[in-house]
Formats: C-alpha cells, structure tokens, sequence
C-alpha cells in the first residue's frame, strides 16, 4: 500500500512474524481492551497469549481519572490479567515529572488541580501537596464576591507552583478562573493529557483537552502534556520498565496520540487497531503525516490461528 503500513488481520504467518519482532507490548486502554464498561471480545485471550510467549505487557493510558489501583480495578472488572506495576497512566506520568523532574522546594510546590480523584491519588502518592480538585466547595456558579477574592489574591493558595489539568467532570467558570489566575501569578501549565475526545461506549465524549481548552484560550499559554504524545511520559515508562526501544511495540487506537507516541519515541513498531478513534482513511494513501507499522481490525485479531 501506498501509505507503507501492513494490514495484519487473517494473515497468521504475518502476525506471526510481527509479534516476534518484539519483547514488549505498550498498550492504549480505551478503544483497544475496552470501550467504556465493555471489553472488546478475545482481548484477555490475546493478552495472555502474548504473556505465554514472553511478552511484556504495559498498559500507557490517557485517562487522567482513574489512578493505577483504580485502573487495577478494571482490569479486574472485566476479567483481564493485569497487576498495578503493569500500569502507566497520565495522572501518575505527571506525578513523577512533578517530583522527580521538577523538584520545586517548598513552599511554592504545590499544585492546582483541574481534574478529578485519580490525580489527586496519584499526586499524594508521590507526597505532592495540590488544592482544588475534587474540593466540593468549587462546585457552584461563581459569585460578585469570588471575583474580588480571586483578583486581591484572597482566594488562592500562596504556595501554588503548577496548573496541572486533567479530565475534569465539574468543571466551571471558578475553576478555570483560578486557574488563570495562578498562571498569571506565574504557576507552571501542566496537563496529564491534551486529547481532544474520550472514547466509551463505541462513541466520543470531550478528552481532558476540552478542559484545559479554556484556560489555553484566556491566558494564552500551551501547557506541557505528560500523557501520549509526550516523550516526557515515555523517557518516564523506559526509566522504570528499562525496556529496549527497538524491541517494543506501541498498541493503540488514536494516531496522534499513541501512533505518534511510539513513532517519536524511536520505538520499533506501531499498530494501531480499527476499535477506537482512528480510521483506515485517517492513515492509507500518500501525504498522511503519522502512519502505524501495522493496522488490524480489533486487537483479538493477534490470537487468529
């Protein structure tokens, strides 16, 4: 094919061949072992068939909200081996830029949170102070008062050092207000992912970009992403898993994410399976700018005999 990416699906000689190439396998989450609370057929089977050959299995997700125990959870839920040192999400890829990379001394080290519970679990994992968040308290429609409070600094923590975003279910105008605001107090932008759209329920729902779009928009800065693409997040995955890069294979189902992950990551191969975002027209055909290795329709297809 023009486009120079293999069609493995009901060719077992090919997939054969493809599987030996590597002694790791990256896996996305969402859209390729599952879609929403339903785990696509054959993919606990494909999975243990890679584990019976040796491979190692790493599951690299976006999804800002679960933690790792939590995403242990799923796994569980749905039947699929897996243990929580196998698990490498946004939220945790961030806390470990936050205290391994960053390092900021206290007191100006905290961290403003535009997200949900699975950050916070994964920052207070690492010891990371954070506000905001899940805080009940900014859950409502802001008011005359917030306004004055925000701009006098009333209302924000002196110690804020980061804006880190995340998906984020509640969002509003006052979070996205104080957020602004610490940026404009010269907080760094940090977001756990940038993806535009949330694959569930063999659909698309709003990504943690729609809630760092906002703020992107009002303070006319770009936050530096931690999730897929970031080669921050997988100079992170190599560190702990002391993997070989061109022995390891990226799986997903979004090209701009983690096709290009596993491309700008010098990883030797790339396959992205047809359950998700992507689409064969996104990628065959000359002048596409990110093209997988290998495509197949569903991850299952690896466990044709």
């Amino acid at each position: 094919m023009s486009s120079g990416s293999q069609y493995l699906t009901g060719d077992p000689s090919a997939i054969a061949e493809f599987i030996e190439k590597f002694d790791t396998f990256l896996f996305d989450c969402d859209g390729v072992l599952w879609s929403g609370s339903q785990s696509f057929e054959g993919t606990a089977e494909t999975l243990e068939m890679l584990r019976n050959k040796g491979k190692r299995l790493v599951f690299v997700s976006n999804n800002s909200t679960k933690s790792r125990e939590e995403y242990k959870k799923k796994f569980d839920s749905m039947n699929i081996n897996c243990n929580v040192e196998e698990i490498f999400g946004s939220s945790y890829s961030a806390a470990i830029y936050i205290s391994r990379k960053l390092r900021l001394s206290p007191p100006k080290n905290k961290v403003y949170v535009l997200g949900v519970a699975g950050i916070e679990t994964e920052l207070d994992s690492e010891s990371i102070p954070h506000v905001g968040g899940t805080d009940e308290s900014l859950r409502r429609e802001m008011t005359g008062d917030d306004y004055e409070k925000i701009a006098s600094g009333e209302m924000l923590d002196p110690d804020v050092g980061i804006v880190l975003t995340g998906l984020d279910f509640h969002v509003n105008y006052l979070k996205i207000s104080l957020g602004m605001a610490y940026l404009r107090r010269g907080a760094m932008f940090l977001a756990t992912n940038i993806d535009t759209t949330l694959p569930s329920n063999k659909t698309l729902f709003p990504g943690a970009g729609a809630t760092s779009a906002p703020l992107i928009a009002a303070s006319g800065k770009e936050p530096l992403a931690l999730g897929k693409p970031s080669q921050a997040m997988m100079d992170a995955i190599e560190g702990k898993f002391k993997l070989d890069r061109k022995r390891t294979c990226m799986v997903g189902d979004r090209l701009n994410t983690d096709i290009q992950f596993g491309i700008e990551g010098g990883l030797g191969g790339t396959l992205l399976v047809l359950t998700g975002v992507s689409t064969k027209e996104d990628f065959l055909g000359g002048g596409k700018e990110v093209v997988p290795m290998a495509y197949v329709d569903k991850l299952a297809d690896l466990a044709s005999k």
